[in-house]
C-alpha cells in the first residue's frame, strides 16, 4: 500500500536539509531544494525498506497539517514523499565479476543492507534517474 510521509525541508549552512518527523533518523540533504527533494525520496525508500527487511512495523504518516515543529527549525516547505513498499521477492540468478561482488558484500554489510536489498536499491535508483519510461 502506497503511503505519503511528510518531509520538512529546511535551510542549513550547506544548502537544504530534509527530515521526516514520522521516521526518526531518516534525513537527507541537497545543495538546492530540488536536489534535497529528490534525495529525500531515496532516503525514505532506503530507510523504510531496510526496516521492512528487519521485520519492523512502518510508522503511520501524520497528516501534513498536524505536524508541529520546534521553533528553532528554519522550515522552507513541507513535502509529501511517496513510499511504495517493494513487491514480493523473486529469486533470480545473476552473474557479476567476483571483485564487484566482494565490493557489494562489503558495502552491504557496512551499511546495514542485505546483498539483495543493496542490489535492488541500486537498480531502483538507476531506473528512477533514467530518461526513459519503464
Amino acid at each position: 500500500m502506497i503511503k505519503f510521509y511528510v518531509a520538512i525541508l529546511e535551510r542549513d549552512a550547506d544548502g537544504f536539509g530534509v527530515f521526516f518527523p514520522d521516521v526518526p533518523g531518516c534525513v537527507s540533504a541537497g545543495a538546492t531544494e530540488q536536489e534535497a527533494a529528490a534525495n529525500a525520496e531515496d532516503a525514505l525508500y532506503g530507510h523504510l525498506t531496510l526496516a521492512l527487511e528487519h521485520n519492523e512495523a512502518l510508522p503511520e504518516p501524520t497528516p501534513i497539517d498536524r505536524i508541529v515543529l520546534d521553533d528553532d527549525i528554519s522550515e522552507v516547505a513541507r513535502l509529501l514523499v511517496r513510499f511504495e513498499p517493494p513487491g514480493k521477492a523473486v529469486r533470480v540468478n545473476i552473474t557479476l565479476p567476483e571483485d564487484l561482488l566482494v565490493k557489494v558484500d562489503r558495502f552491504a554489510t557496512a551499511n546495514g543492507y542485505t546483498r539483495s536489498g543493496l542490489l535492488a536499491q541500486a537498480v531502483r535508483k538507476v531506473i528512477v534517474q533514467a530518461p526513459s519510461d519503464i
